[in-house]
């Protein structure tokens, strides 16, 4: 043939295709984390889109584009709740632990560059937050100016998981208190329990009234979830009680006391929450236990670790100062 030299024509090289795990080649935002811990911490989107500041469509979208991104199923949505898959809570873990790293990175910085200014996340249980409030903001503005205080009243299992996940910086709650993680305790006082009683019960306004009174009376309590309902179902089973059965629940001690100025029963009070609750009504008498009285501790927790521990015990030593003239023994 014209032209044809008889040897055959090269064939193109091939090239080459570099393929790529699309799976390994992505990382979780810092956004998309936050947005599923969120999530698994409250099974809900529209919470959990109010307790980190966003929509519910962002943070949905960060979902989204989290298990995009790890390529696997992490919420069931369904139209009642949300559940969060097994391998969920374990990359729900893994979140946590990550942005408490992150959330210590900025808070040693912050304190290695000015202490005792900034914002400052402070948790605080139902049955404390309205008694010593008025003390600890009063403390702090006199004290701490330049601290910018932000303040959280939560259940412990809350305050607790907030800690964790570096969404609140320093719980003030009951002692020990517990959850998985460990924490550093910094005990402020310790406080009696006084008996609530009607002022026509037969224990009204008595004093020195042994601890296995209890075995004969209606004790009301407040509902799961709350830290005193714990320790007072302690101290009725110590001396045999067992009132856990009782149908009457309060979401809080305002109403506890309301109950039982209604003729329902009798309950169980912090010492510095009766001046406050008591003084709403006059058909109510306080009772005092013999010594030792049951009672509760009340203290500061904070991550273990935390660049901003010797802020905090100032802190603590500057509440206990301001926490004196309370109904209160002061833990030094």
């Amino acid at each position: 043939m014209p032209g044809s030299s008889g040897a055959r024509p090269a064939r193109p090289t091939p090239a080459v295709v570099k393929h790529t795990d699309r799976r390994h080649s992505r990382t979780p935002s810092v956004a998309q984390l936050r947005a599923f811990a969120a999530v698994a911490d409250h099974r809900h989107f529209r919470d959990a889109a109010a307790a980190i500041g966003t929509s519910q469509p962002a943070l949905s979208g960060a979902v989204a584009a989290l298990e995009e991104t790890l390529d696997v199923q992490l919420v069931e949505r369904t139209t009642r709740r949300v559940i969060i898959t097994p391998l969920g809570e374990r990359v729900a873990e893994h979140a946590r632990r990550v942005l408490a790293s992150l959330h210590s990175l900025t808070e040693e910085v912050e304190a290695a560059r000015r202490p005792f200014t900034g914002p400052l996340h402070l948790g605080v249980i139902p049955t404390v937050a309205p008694y010593l409030l008025p003390t600890v903001l009063r403390m702090v503005r006199d004290a701490y100016p330049d601290l910018e205080l932000h303040v959280h009243e939560e259940r412990t299992s809350s305050l607790l998981d907030g800690l964790a996940g570096g969404r609140l910086d320093l719980l003030l709650l009951a002692l020990p208190a517990g959850g998985a993680l460990p924490v550093h305790e910094i005990p402020l006082f310790d406080e009696d329990f006084v008996l609530v009683t009607p002022p026509d019960h037969p224990l009204a306004g008595r004093a020195g009234v042994p601890r296995d009174a209890l075995l004969d009376l209606d004790v009301l309590l407040l509902e799961e979830g709350h830290c005193l309902r714990d320790q007072a179902l302690d101290i009725c089973r110590d001396v045999g009680a067992d009132p856990a059965a009782a149908t009457t629940r309060a979401a809080g001690l305002s109403t506890l006391v309301q109950l039982v100025a209604g003729g329902l029963g009798v309950t169980l009070l912090p010492a510095t929450a009766l001046d406050v609750e008591a003084g709403r009504t006059d058909r109510l008498a306080a009772t005092r236990f013999a010594t030792p009285a049951p009672g509760r501790r009340i203290g500061l927790a904070s991550r273990l670790g935390s660049a901003r521990s010797p802020e905090y015990d100032h802190f603590a030593a500057s509440l206990r100062d301001a926490l004196r003239p309370l109904p209160v023994r002061i833990v030094t």
